[in-house]
C-alpha cells in the first residue's frame, strides 16, 4: 500500500521570519527553546529570529555541531527542561533542525536516543508527546523543515536516522532572505544536497506520483539556479528557487532515498568532518549509473525524464553533467580530494548495508557493488 501524506503548514516568502511569534501562538508554544549553531549566531541570523520573538521568554542553545550528536541533544534537552520550555524553534541548516528533532524526542521519552532510531525499530516509539517544533531553515539543502526524519550521530558513533510523523515541524518558515549571506561553498554543497534529494527520490521505485512530480520540478529549479546562487549570493531569484528545491526534495523523499544516502550517511559517521551535501555530490554519478539498469527506472523512463529537467540531451549525459557541475561550483573532484582513502571502505559498506535508505534504492546493492561505487567515486 502507498502511504501519501503532505505535510505541514509552510510560510514561504522574503521576510517570513517576522511571522515567528504568530506561528508560536498558533502552535501553542509560549516558552520556546531556540536551537541553532555558532555560525548562524555569528552571521546575525539568529538575532533576526530573536527580534521576531521579542515578546516571548526565549532560551537559546547555540552549540549544535556541524553533524548533530546525541551529546548535543542531551545538552539542549537539559536546557529545555531547566528553563521550563514548552516547544522548540530551530534556526539553521539541517544540523540545527535535526538536533531540535532529537530534543523533541528526548524531552518527552525515556531512555537513550538510539532506542528511537529507525533501524532499531524505534519509529513507533516516537509518540505524539514529542515537543512541538517550528523550523526556520537558513540553508537550502536538507529540507528538514518539512521532513519527518532527522540524522544524528549517536554515542556509539553510528550516524542514524530517526523517522516519525510526530517529528514533522508544526510550521516551516521558509525565508530566502536568510540565505543571502551564505558563503559560496556552503551554497554549493547544500544546493547539491537538495538536488540529490530530488534525483534519488525520483529514482526510488515506491509508488507516489505526487512525490515524483514535486521532485522533478524541484530538480529543474535546483539545477537551473544553483550556479547563480553560488556565484552571486545576493541573487534573490536564485535564492528563492534553491530554497524551493530544498523544500520540494524533502516533501518528496517521504517516498524514500537510496544508495547515495546510504553511502553518505555511513561515510559521514566514519568521518563526521565530511559535509553531507558534498558527499552526496560525489556519490551521485556512480549511483545514477548503477541505477540505470533497474527495472523500475527503465519502465518509467526515469533517467530520461531527469535529463529533460536538467536540460540534457540524453540520460547517459547525467553522470558527467553532475561531475561538471561539481567542478563549476568549486566542489571537490572526488572522494580522494576530501581525504577519503580505501582503508575505510569496509566500515562504510557495513554501515551502508544497514542504513535505512539501502532498501529504498531502486536496485538493491550488494557489498561488492557498494565497493565498486566507492572506488568509482574515489
Amino acid at each position: 500500500m502507498a502511504f501519501i501524506n503532505y505535510v505541514t503548514q509552510i510560510q514561504f516568502e522574503f521576510g517570513a521570519v517576522r511571522l515567528l511569534a504568530q506561528e508560536c501562538a498558533r502552535v501553542g508554544i509560549a516558552r520556546p527553546l531556540v536551537v541553532t549553531d555558532p555560525g548562524v549566531k555569528a552571521a546575525g541570523v539568529l538575532q533576526k529570529a530573536l527580534d521576531a520573538m521579542a515578546e516571548l521568554p526565549v532560551a537559546v542553545f547555540d552549540q549544535t555541531p556541524p553533524n548533530p550528536t546525541e551529546a548535543a541533544v542531551r545538552a539542549a534537552a537539559a536546557l529545555y527542561k531547566a528553563q521550563g520550555c514548552d516547544g522548540l524553534v530551530a534556526v539553521g541548516g539541517g544540523s540545527a533542525i535535526d538536533c531540535a528533532k532529537g530534543v523533541a524526542i528526548a524531552v518527552a521519552h525515556e531512555g537513550p536516543l538510539t532506542h528511537y532510531a529507525t533501524i532499531e525499530g524505534g519509529s513507533p516509539r516516537i509518540t505524539e508527546r514529542a515537543a512541538p517544533l517550528i523550523a526556520v531553515p537558513t540553508t537550502s539543502g536538507t529540507g528538514s523543515e518539512v521532513a519527518r526524519g532527522a540524522i544524528i550521530i549517536v554515542d556509539d558513533h553510528r550516524k542514524l536516522g530517526f523517522h516519525s510523523w510526530n517529528l514533522v515541524p508544526k510550521a516551516a518558515i521558509c525565508d530566502p532572505e536568510l540565505t543571502l549571506g551564505l558563503p559560496p561553498l556552503l551554497t554549493a554543497a547544500t544546493g547539491m544536497d537538495a538536488i540529490a534529494h530530488c534525483m534519488e527520490t525520483f529514482m526510488s521505485a515506491a509508488f507516489n506520483p505526487p512525490a515524483d512530480g514535486i521532485a522533478l520540478d524541484g530538480l529543474e529549479r535546483g539545477w537551473a539556479h544553483i550556479e547563480a546562487a553560488t556565484k552571486n549570493g545576493g541573487d534573490r531569484e536564485a535564492r528563492l528557487n534553491m530554497m524551493s528545491a530544498s523544500m520540494q526534495g524533502a516533501m518528496a523523499f517521504q517516498k524514500g532515498l537510496g544508495a547515495v544516502h546510504s553511502l553518505s550517511h555511513s561515510l559521514g559517521g566514519v568521518n563526521p568532518r565530511l559535509h553531507h551535501g558534498t558527499l552526496n555530490a560525489m556519490f551521485l554519478p556512480a549511483v545514477v549509473r548503477f541505477n540505470a539498469s533497474a527495472e523500475s527506472v527503465q519502465k518509467e523512463n526515469r533517467l530520461e525524464r531527469m535529463a529533460h529537467a536538467m536540460g540534457l540531451a540524453a540520460a547517459g549525459d547525467i553522470p558527467d553533467a553532475i561531475r561538471a557541475m561539481n567542478a563549476r561550483l568549486g566542489l571537490p573532484s572526488a572522494l580522494a580530494a576530501m581525504g577519503v582513502t580505501p582503508d575505510v571502505f569496509d566500515d562504510v559498506i557495513k554501515g551502508a548495508l544497514a542504513d535505512h535508505c539501502h532498501k529504498t534504492n531502486p536496485r538493491i546493492a550488494t557489498a561488492e557493488e557498494y565497493r565498486e561505487m566507492l572506488h568509482a567515486s574515489l
